[in-house]
């Protein structure tokens, strides 16, 4: 699903220049929009100037008119599943979710098995589907699924949350509000399930044992994207232009040009524009033009005066020219958040660490991301600069950035990975839960046959195939490197 060559088409952009706009705007009054997004997108763009892309990327995915996540579901929409958009991997198989459920089962093994104070904490859970494979595989724990106080769900759509609703409670499951957020009894236990829109409305306690997951989180985070070009000349100052050099002196030698980081901008693509004009892939042309474009400032801009500055990573580019580097600011935000509820930080101080944090995406494992936006509608590779909210818009997640603020942000946790999916799923024991499962009694030829094709589907190592695409990273309690957590090369200790 995912090709190497629709990821980097954007190389072509880094070449353009900063467009002076306004001139354009009158000729756009009459312009048909593709959704309403798009019209707002426009009238903001023509008012302020072009935006940064993780403003763009902001509105598209959780805006209030017509946001991806927020406002375009529409009746009967589902961005999930084989109607939908794309299939994660829980959608692929049962399997997924109950060996997530298993790695957090060893960790609280692992951990002493407290017998109250843990916290499951999902960010980003999609229609519920990994979170109920998740709490089936707990209960046949007992001891720990009686120590679950809470199950946490972050969610900003609304219509998501309805649905998570149905699956992990019961169509008509009661609700009650709390300053957390709003509960429902849930049907695998005592643990009501508690819907917040920000983690931030989860109170970071000491006593709590706060076991978190992101799966397919990170890569929907917005991006600020920048290059790397000579800065402007200095004017030559008065003194400097009646030189007292001889005429036939050599000239000395240029000093290099002093680098900065551009920001590569969101515009509006003017009327007439082509496939051709935008370099658009052949795999995309099936669709009209985009309506915005990426487009590089003409100066450094606030964004690009302070992010790429923040780690050594980045710095090291910065003397190259053309260099290019996305850089996502929530990423870290939240990585620091699991830091801090495991390991306990200075502003929120945890005399014992417990809990973990695992995280499951696409992206790169020490490298810096780069050209990596991609648009996915129905199933196939489009603009994501086309249709603004009926897209869903994603980039490759940072690892290393991740395990950089994480680290940081708190001494108590240390990091595991990232791994590929297929090392992690392999380890965890993918391949016999497989062949259990397709020798229950009742099970056909036929559903064993999908239940083998669906658990290779998420350990192929094919180029794009998901055990090699996708990664997983843990956050632990620091421990001096004594304890490997399972599915990282680590066995289940009782502390």
């Amino acid at each position: 699903m995912l090709r190497d060559d629709d990821y980097h088409y954007y190389n072509h952009h880094h070449t353009l220049i900063y467009m002076q706009q306004s001139h354009q705007y009158t000729s756009l009054e009459e312009r048909k929009w593709s959704t309403p997004l798009a019209k707002q997108l426009y009238e903001a763009i023509s008012t302020t100037g072009s935006v940064p892309l993780a403003s763009y990327m902001r509105m598209c995915l959780t805006g209030d008119l017509g946001g991806y996540y927020t406002g375009a579901v529409g009746e009967g929409r589902d961005q999930f599943g084989a109607k939908g958009d794309f299939v994660t991997s829980p959608e692929i198989s049962q399997i997924f979710g109950e060996l997530l459920g298993i790695w957090f089962i060893a960790e609280w093994m692992s951990q002493g098995r407290p017998s109250k104070g843990v916290q499951l904490i999902e960010v980003g859970p999609g229609r519920g589907t990994l979170m109920d494979d998740m709490l089936r595989t707990i209960q046949r724990f007992p001891a720990m699924a009686n120590s679950i106080e809470n199950v946490f769900m972050v969610e900003a759509s609304r219509e998501l949350r309805e649905t998570q609703k149905k699956l992990l409670c019961g169509p008509d499951a009661p609700s009650t509000e709390s300053k957390a957020g709003c509960h429902s009894p849930s049907k695998y236990g005592s643990a009501p399930i508690v819907w917040t829109e920000t983690i931030k409305s989860i109170p970071i306690e000491p006593d709590k044992t706060p076991f978190i997951v992101a799966h397919e989180f990170f890569d929907a985070l917005p991006i600020h994207t920048f290059q790397s070009a000579a800065a402007a000349a200095p004017k030559p100052s008065p003194s400097a232009s009646s030189s007292t050099q001889p005429d036939d002196a050599p000239a000395p030698d240029p000093a290099p040009p002093t680098m900065e980081w551009r920001e590569m901008m969101v515009s509006i693509t003017p009327p007439g524009t082509t496939h051709a004009d935008l370099g658009t892939p052949k795999s995309q042309q099936h669709e009209p033009p985009p309506e915005f474009q990426l487009v590089l400032s003409s100066a450094t801009t606030r964004h690009s005066r302070v992010l790429p500055e923040s780690s050594s990573r980045y710095r090291r580019l910065k003397q190259t020219p053309g260099s290019v580097i996305e850089i996502c600011p929530d990423a870290s935000l939240y990585a620091a958040d699991f830091a801090a509820r495991i390991g306990g930080s200075r502003t929120h101080p945890k005399a014992s660490p417990s809990g973990a944090a695992l995280i499951l995406d696409y992206g790169t494992s020490d490298t810096v991301p780069i050209n990596s936006l991609r648009g996915i509608r129905q199933h196939r590779l489009v603009s994501p600069f086309a249709a603004p909210g009926l897209v869903d818009l994603s980039a490759d997640v940072d690892f290393h950035a991740i395990a950089e603020a994480a680290t940081l942000a708190s001494d108590g946790i240390e990091v595991h990975g990232p791994i590929s999916q297929a090392d992690f799923l392999e380890l965890m024991g993918i391949r016999q839960r497989a062949e259990a499962l397709s020798k229950v009694p009742g099970v056909s030829p036929s559903k064993a046959s999908d239940i083998e094709k669906a658990w290779k589907r998420l350990v192929d190592r094919g180029p794009s195939g998901m055990g090699k695409v996708y990664k997983a990273l843990a956050i632990l309690p620091e421990n001096d490197g004594r304890r490997r957590p399972v599915g990282f090369g680590g066995d289940v200790t009782e502390s």
